[in-house]
């Protein structure tokens, strides 16, 4: 019997009904020699510090610093991911071979393996490797299994970066938790996290610091054309208008008129960053909500794998791009000039060296349905950048004309739009913000030599301090490792060196949020005085400097392509751990921060105490959604959610309106709608508590009654 590992119980059924495999059991499907199984994503995680050592459970400086000799894993605590693996481990264990179904990249490579791992597998394992789940990819895929061993580097990186990850949050978390902490909470400090944060305190730091100088300059309206002067802008009031009262007395004369054609490329497809930053520029989503909705196109068949960091797609899809675009009825009007043609096969769009785990996101062939307005406006973003690659590029005119009033020296600047090409496509959108900066005006024909009066003015303005990082720009400084880059070529290039993976980025920045080191006004990211407090208390650079994070980040990529041995990445963050460890330790450097982020999370050594009377306690056994009927998992220390909470959305938090739930209290939302009555539960803005039943709405919310 063949034994297919999805990641997720909705992608094992879409596989299950391609292959046969029929019959539903409990915790699989079976049939035509296939049983085909799933995770919950994570089933196991890297052991915790007092797995490997008892006195580690507790946080003190003289433990530090934490380094196992050999790393291991084991199952989450929760009990339907362990009664889930028990299934696995059971078909694994008499399977003749493996196919791991897992999500296509370096994640769901860790998962499947670890998985694989820990239910001791010693039987051939097969690689499914496909890029969307339409019912076609999933034959082909099938029908062209990969050998594991071709993803032992993917392995080996993934694993490498759970390491690192878990080596330098471990110990640096503690290590400056026990040294500046106030005791009452966790200062978190990551590898890519601190870092991220790091460049927002730099900006946060630049605005506060910005001291406003107001300035004057010279302009003047010749033919309904404005010009501005060339020389420095006046500090000086008095100055300004002397230059206008020069001004006055001199006419206008055109001294150089130049007009060249150019060409706008066009845009590249998207990558994940790409969309989350046009996104967020659009429609103001955050990037961990872009990465939810494209998620969902995704397991919905209508996009391609959407985790992937290249924007370019590989040359055997040439032939498939046709019927994709034919199969995009809502957008005939648009792909319609674009079919009448051959589709070109540029290296701009089409080449194998560019393409890493999966090619650039693009629409499948089956044509989208019951989306609602967010989804439909993200696939929106993905199907007219999908179709304006294959147009002509935009030809413009660029007009620069040079002009003098005496002895001062004017210049103005136009575009004109001659030929469309791929704007045809963004025609109908109204303003769209990346044309902005395009809304210049047609300027009428200047001839060298002309002269006319002319209406010269002092124009008032301002200096402006450095714009705050809203989530596009932060995304986009992650990407190039903090360097401030536009061009797409070179941003290309900067990608191996960037901060995270454009998968684990918007995780990142709601983990600050969280944690209460940013916060969100408007559209804007700005660090909070504990964010600034934390960074300014870090004195190492090395875990501040984006660059050198990126560094990590290149060697992590150079594991996955076998040209970086994982042992050695491994030695020099030990290496690093241990020297960090030793300067913090030896810092005379005092500075007490005080935070009111996350649930205090500090083991300390217990105290004899007196035994508590032993109270009734309730299984809570294995959980599952009201409103999806999926396994409820336990999210950390803070809500049951549901295992499939990026479509589903479901969860119940373990505290509502100041009173910690019990687990009956769980259960009877989650068997009856209702609890017993609570008292003391602290209503927004009120001044008194207030005893009252919580109760789950048609909509699956939770209220008061």
């Amino acid at each position: 019997m063949k034994v297919c590992i999805a990641e997720k119980p909705s992608v094992a059924k879409d596989i299950a009904h391609v292959i046969g495999a029929n019959e539903r059991k409990d915790g699989y499907y079976e049939g035509n020699g296939y049983q085909v199984t799933w995770t919950f994503g994570h089933f196991c995680t890297l052991k915790e510090p007092h797995d490997y050592n008892p006195n580690w459970k507790f946080w003190r400086l003289e433990d530090l610093p934490m380094v196992p000799t050999k790393f291991g894993i084991k199952l989450i605590e929760n009990a339907g991911a362990q009664k889930q693996f028990k299934t696995i481990a059971s078909l694994v264990e008499k399977a003749t071979e493996v196919i791991n179904c897992g999500d296509a990249g370096q994640e769901g490579e860790l998962i499947q393996r670890w998985v694989l791992l820990k239910a001791n597998c010693n039987v051939p394992v097969k690689r499914l490797w496909i890029s969307s789940l339409t019912e076609q990819a999933i034959r082909e895929g099938f029908d062209h299994l990969k050998e594991s061993a071709k993803y032992d580097n993917l392995y080996a990186a993934g694993s490498s970066r759970a390491i690192g990850d878990w080596l330098l949050g471990m110990n640096a978390t503690r290590l400056f938790t026990k040294k500046y902490g106030d005791g009452k909470a966790v200062l978190s400090i990551g590898r890519v996290q601190t870092p991220t944060l790091a460049m927002i305190v730099q900006r946060q730091k630049e605005i506060n610091a910005f001291v406003s100088e107001v300035y004057w300059e010279l302009k003047t309206k010749y033919r309904e054309t404005e010009f501005t002067s060339t020389i420095d802008r006046i500090k000086i009031l008095e100055k300004a208008e002397k230059g206008l009262d020069y001004l006055l007395q001199h006419p206008f004369v055109v001294t150089s008129f130049e007009k060249k054609e150019a060409k706008e490329g066009n845009p590249r497809l998207f990558d994940l960053t790409a969309l989350q930053v046009e996104a967020n520029k659009k429609y103001g989503f955050s990037a961990e909500d872009t990465l939810k909705l494209v998620q969902n196109l995704y397991e919905k068949k209508f996009c391609t794998y959407p985790r992937v960091d290249t924007t370019y797609l590989s040359e055997d899809l040439h032939p498939k791009i046709e019927g994709i675009l034919r199969s995009m009825h809502y957008y005939a009007n648009y792909t319609s000039p674009v079919l009448a043609l051959p589709i070109p096969k540029s290296k701009a769009i089409f080449d194998d060296k560019k393409v890493t785990d999966h090619h650039a996101i693009i629409p499948t062939d089956i044509s989208p349905s019951g989306l609602n307005l967010e989804e439909k406006r993200i696939y929106d973003l993905i199907a007219k950048r999908f179709i304006s690659v294959f147009y002509p590029e935009c030809k413009v005119a660029n007009t620069t004309v040079l002009g003098m009033v005496g002895k001062v020296e004017f210049k103005a600047t136009g575009k004109q739009i001659l030929e469309p090409g791929w704007r045809t496509v963004y025609a109908n959108e109204k303003n769209p913000e990346k044309e902005k900066e395009d809304e210049e005006r047609i300027m009428p024909l200047f001839e060298v030599g002309e002269i006319g009066p002319h209406e010269p003015k002092v124009h008032h303005g301002k200096t402006t301090p450095p714009k705050a990082f809203t989530e596009a720009t932060l995304l986009r400084a992650m990407e190039t490792a903090g360097k401030q880059v536009e061009d797409e070529a070179l941003r290309e290039m900067l990608k191996d060196n960037g901060i995270g993976r454009p998968s684990t980025r918007a995780n990142i920045i709601e983990t600050l949020f969280r944690r209460n080191y940013i916060e969100r006004k408007k559209k804007n990211i700005f660090a909070t005085l504990t964010g600034m407090d934390l960074i300014d208390t870090i004195q190492n650079e090395l875990l501040k400097s984006p660059e050198l994070t990126g560094n990590w980040e290149r060697k992590l990529r150079l594991i996955e392509k076998g040209e970086y041995q994982m042992e050695t990445f491994k030695a020099e963050l030990i290496q690093m751990v241990f020297e960090l460890t030793k300067e913090v330790k030896a810092n005379t450097f005092h500075k007490t921060i005080s935070i009111a982020a996350e649930p205090v999370a500090i083991a300390e050594p217990e105290k004899p105490k007196r035994e508590p009377k032993p109270k009734e306690e309730i299984n809570i056994g294995e959980l599952h959604c009201p409103k999806c009927k999926t396994v409820l998992l336990k999210k950390g220390s803070t809500a049951y959610g549901c295992a499939e909470f990026k479509t589903c959305g479901f969860k119940i938090p373990f505290e509502i309106l100041g009173k910690r739930l019990s687990d009956k209290h769980i259960l009877d939302l989650l068997s009856k709608g209702q609890t017993a009555k609570i008292k003391g539960l602290q209503m927004p803005g009120a001044a008194e508590t207030v005893d009252a039943k919580l109760i789950m709405d048609g909509s699956f919310n939770i209220a008061i009654a």
